[in-house]
């Protein structure tokens, strides 16, 4: 009984009857890894074509194809050319039905959409705005334009120092006395 099986230059063809095939396949574990080494490769191109050359579901096919196959071990024809036409119609059937399980599963919706994106909740930062805004109102118009100098627009001591035009000890003290002030008139806002 001659075999199919894979020659070395990558062409299909017919072996020596003694391949893996010839071997007593009554056992499930001694199918499946002959059913690989001789019919993977056939499969696998055959299903590519099916898949449209989705290679992640192809490899799934094949993989439930061979479970199959391990599954029927004790009722599949041992012939090489039946077992061979028995894989492909499995895996074209379980391709088939991928096709229809995709057909009627709902269509998915990209997040990239702006109007289905989630929006980040921004009502901490925001009261936290309002608060400081409220606290630094309080503040004496000194200790306020040292904070927006250095704080809010980003400048160093000595750039604020040269912007307010008074020394720069004077910006540090002022920026010490009104971060206390701010730090107790938020103490006092959040207890109430």
């Amino acid at each position: 009984m001659e075999a199919l099986g894979r020659e070395s230059r990558g062409q299909v063809g017919y072996a020596s009857s003694a391949t893996a095939l010839d071997v007593d396949l009554g056992e499930p574990d001694d199918l499946v890894p002959l059913l690989y080494k001789d019919f993977r490769a056939t499969l696998f191109s055959q299903v590519m074509a099916l898949t449209n050359h989705d290679r992640q579901w192809t490899e799934d096919v094949v993989q439930e194809t061979m479970i199959r196959a391990w599954q029927h071990s004790g009722t599949l024809e041992r012939e090489p050319g039946m077992l061979r036409g028995w894989l492909l119609t499995v895996a074209r059937r379980i391709v088939i039905d991928g096709w229809r399980n995709r057909r009627v599963r709902p269509q998915e919706v990209a997040l990239e959409i702006p109007e289905n994106a989630e929006s980040a909740d921004r009502t901490d930062s925001s009261l936290a705005a309002l608060t400081i805004s409220r606290a630094l109102v309080e503040l004496d118009e000194k200790y306020r334009s040292v904070i927006y100098e250095t704080y809010l627009a980003g400048n160093t001591v000595r750039q604020a120092a040269a912007i307010l035009g008074i020394p720069e000890g004077t910006v540090k003290s002022r920026l010490y006395t009104a971060m206390r002030q701010l730090r107790k008139a938020l103490g006092e806002v959040t207890v109430r």
